[in-house]
C-alpha cells in the first residue's frame, strides 16, 4: 500500500526535520510539499526532484541528499489541484511556515483552504504544526473548520509539536562556499543547515488504530509544561546570549564557547532564573526533565549545542525581530515573569532585556528610555504588579551593559 507525507512551507524545519525524518522513517514513497516561492519550485523541479541539507554533528557536517521530493505551488491552479490530490492521499503531514497568521492567508491557496478541500471522514490523518506556537493545532484546526463548516473533520487530528532544533538558511554564496555547504540544488543561492538533534515532542495522537510513521517523535499526553521549558529555558537563555554576544562583537554564537564569563552567565541563568521556577510549576508532572538533575542536564546540553562551531549560527539570526521578543508573553519578559512569581528575581534575565531594548532601538532609530520604549511597545498587554517589576529589573539593569561591550 503507498502512503504519502505532505509538508506545506520548505524552509529548515520542513526539509531538515519534518520531511527528511518521513524519508527516514522509510514508511513514505510519496513526498509532496507545498512552496509558494516559485523560483525554489522550478529550482528543485529542474534538479529532477532532488535536494540536498546540511547537517552539524559534534564533530563536522555531512551533507544528505533528499530524493523524489516534489515541490508545487499553491498559487498555480494546476499545481494546486495536485497538492489537494496529494492531501487526499497523505496519511502524515507537516506544517513549517513562519508563522501560525498564515494559515489561512492566500484565499484558496492558503493551508486551510486546501486542507478543507482534501481532508475528509474516513480518511484518519494527524498533521504536525511546527510553527512556533503553544496553540498551532488549536489555531490550525479552527482555519481548517471555517473554510469547510459543514466538513466532519473528526478523522483529522492536528499536533502541537516542542522543535528544540536549531536550523539556518544561508543565502550568500561566498559563505556557502567559505564553509563547504551544499546549496539546496546546484546552482542555487541558498541552503539548509539545520543540527542533528530530532528530539521532538508531539501532543499524543487519539485517533482511533492510527499508527504513525515517523515513530522518531514523542508523544506527550500534555505538551504544555515541555513548551514552557521551550520557551522560558531554552529561546529565553538563547536570546540573553545572542544580545549580550552582540555587545561583545562576536558575529556567530560559537564564540560564545571561549567567553567563560557569558557562559557562567547563561549557566547560571538557566538553572537559577529559568530552572528553579519551571521545576516547581510542574514537578507534579513526574517527567525527569522537571527535577534538579534533569533540568541540570537539559541545560548543559542545549548550552554546548547553542555554541556548536558547526552550526556557524549567526548572531545577528538570534536576535532579529527584538520587538517579537520584547513582548509581554514571549521569551524574556515571559520567563522573568515565571522567575517572580516563584520569588526569583531574575537579574541576568532583565540583563538581556535591557541589551535587547537597546537593539530594537538602534534599528528602530527611538530615543526613549527602556521604560518608555517597553510601555509603548507593551501597550495594555501589561498591568499590575509584575509590569512595574520587570521594569524596575531593566532599568536597574541598563547600567551594567557597559561592563559587557567589547
Amino acid at each position: 500500500m503507498s502512503a504519502t507525507f505532505m509538508g506545506f512551507g520548505f524552509g529548515p524545519i520542513q526539509a531538515g526535520l519534518l520531511l527528511y525524518e518521513a524519508i527516514q522513517s522509510g514508511g513514505f514513497d510519496r513526498f509532496v510539499v507545498a512552496e509558494v516561492d516559485p523560483r525554489l519550485v522550478e529550482a528543485v523541479r529542474r534538479a529532477g526532484n532532488e535536494v540536498s541539507i546540511n547537517i552539524a554533528g559534534r564533530d563536522g557536517i555531512r551533507t544528505r541528499r533528499l530524493s523524489r521530493v516534489e515541490l508545487y505551488n499553491p498559487g498555480v491552479a494546476w499545481d494546486r489541484s495536485v497538492l489537494v490530490d496529494a492531501i487526499v492521499e497523505a496519511d502524515e503531514l507537516g506544517t513549517a511556515v513562519p508563522s501560525v497568521n498564515l494559515y489561512a492567508a492566500g484565499g484558496a491557496a492558503s493551508i486551510a483552504a486546501m486542507l478543507a478541500d482534501g481532508c475528509r471522514k474516513g480518511r484518519r490523518q494527524v498533521i504536525y504544526t511546527a510553527e512556533n506556537n503553544n496553540y498551532a493545532a488549536e489555531v490550525l484546526r479552527e482555519k481548517v473548520q471555517a473554510a469547510a463548516p459543514d466538513h466532519d473533520l473528526s478523522d483529522l487530528q492536528c499536533l502541537n509539536t516542542v522543535v528544540g532544533k536549531m536550523s539556518g538558511v544561508i543565502s550568500s554564496a561566498e559563505e556557502m562556499k567559505r564553509l563547504g555547504l551544499a546549496p539546496l540544488v546546484p546552482g542555487f543561492d541558498r541552503c539548509v543547515l539545520v543540527e542533528e538533534f530530532n528530539h521532538i515532542l508531539i501532543s499524543r495522537v487519539t485517533l482511533p488504530g492510527f499508527h504513525r510513521q515517523i515513530r522518531v517523535f514523542e508523544e506527550k499526553d500534555d505538551l504544555l509544561p515541555f513548551e514552557e521549558a521551550k520557551l522560558y529555558g531554552h529561546n529565553a537563555v538563547h536570546a540573553l546570549l545572542g544580545y549580550l554576544a552582540r555587545l561583545r562583537g562576536y558575529d556567530v554564537m560559537s564564540r560564545i564557547g571561549n567567553d567563560e564569563r557569558l557562559m557562567a552567565l547563561g549557566k547560571q541563568v538557566f538553572r537559577e532564573e529559568s530552572g528553579a521556577p519551571l521545576i516547581r510549576r510542574h514537578s507534579g508532572t513526574g517527567d525527569p526533565l522537571f527535577t534538579e538533575a534533569g533540568w541540570a542536564a537539559y541545560a548543559d546540553d542545549l548550552l554546548d549545542r547553542m555554541v556548536n562551531p558547526w552550526l556557524f549560527d549567526r548572531v545577528d539570526r538570534i536576535i532579529r525581530d527584538p520587538a517579537r521578543k520584547l513582548a509581554w508573553d514571549d521569551r524574556l519578559f515571559g520567563t522573568m515573569r515565571v522567575a517572580l512569581e516563584a520569588g526569583v528575581r531574575p537579574t541576568g534575565l532583565a540583563l538581556g532585556a535591557a541589551a535587547a531594548v537597546e537593539y530594537a532601538e538602534s534599528q528602530d532609530g527611538s530615543r526613549e528610555d527602556a521604560r518608555g520604549w517597553l510601555s509603548r511597545t507593551w501597550g495594555s498587554s501589561a498591568e499590575g504588579d509584575a509590569r512595574d517589576a520587570c521594569l524596575a529589573l531593566v532599568e536597574e539593569a541598563a547600567p551594567r551593559l557597559e561592563e559587557w561591550r567589547a
